[in-house]
């Protein structure tokens, strides 16, 4: 725990930089095609220090995921055996692809959206979305709607609570960590569930 709270110290006097914007932006591009860390949590802390830009945030984080999920679209229907499937075995779930396939071709639009607005690992789907060619515009519009309710809800409710929010993360950071941790794991292992 201490190594985490030491990072989320770090990152929240970050968030007051001039860097921390292209930060979000790197990380919510990153984390939808490959990067195992969510954007969730720059953000937050970016929205815990100056909250009144909570919107620029979410929307600058919303537009790199879904930019980050056409590139895992393109890796995913380009590049799968090159660099796709290394990244699928990182997260182990070689077994679970072609089932992912098969959710595609009855609910490509809904299954998009349900992995870029939950827990489910959204950079899995954006690969599977491109390997097996799903709709391309349906794939961007379910990705831009979902992410962006996902990070847009983020902000706002940490917008909406104010100050009060940070000292209620400060006193609960422990349980906050592994509450934030579990629900990260239950995405991976309901998608064994799912698909």
């Amino acid at each position: 725990m201490k190594i985490i709270r030491y990072m989320y110290d770090w990152v929240l006097h970050w968030a007051t930089t001039s860097y921390a914007l292209p930060a979000l932006f790197f990380i919510a591009f990153l984390e939808s095609s490959f990067f195992p860390i969510p954007p969730d949590i720059l953000l937050i802390a970016m929205t815990v220090a100056i909250p009144a830009l909570w919107y620029r945030f979410s929307f600058v984080c919303s537009v790199a995921s879904v930019f980050g999920g056409m590139f895992g679209y393109f890796i995913g229907y380009q590049f799968m055996d090159l660099v796709g499937h290394s990244i699928v075995e990182f997260y182990h779930f070689q077994d679970k692809f072609e089932k992912i396939g098969a959710l595609y071709d009855k609910h490509q639009g809904w299954a998009v959206a349900a992995a870029g607005f939950t827990p489910l690992p959204y950079k899995i789907f954006t690969l599977a979305a491109g390997t097996f060619k799903i709709d391309f515009p349906t794939f961007v519009l379910a990705s831009a709607i979902s992410r962006s309710a996902r990070f847009f809800l983020v902000g706002f409710i940490i917008y909406k609570f104010g100050p009060p929010i940070k000292i209620f993360i400060e006193k609960y950071f422990n349980l906050f960590s592994i509450v934030f941790f579990i629900l990260l794991i239950l995405g991976f292992y309901l998608l064994k569930f799912v698909v």
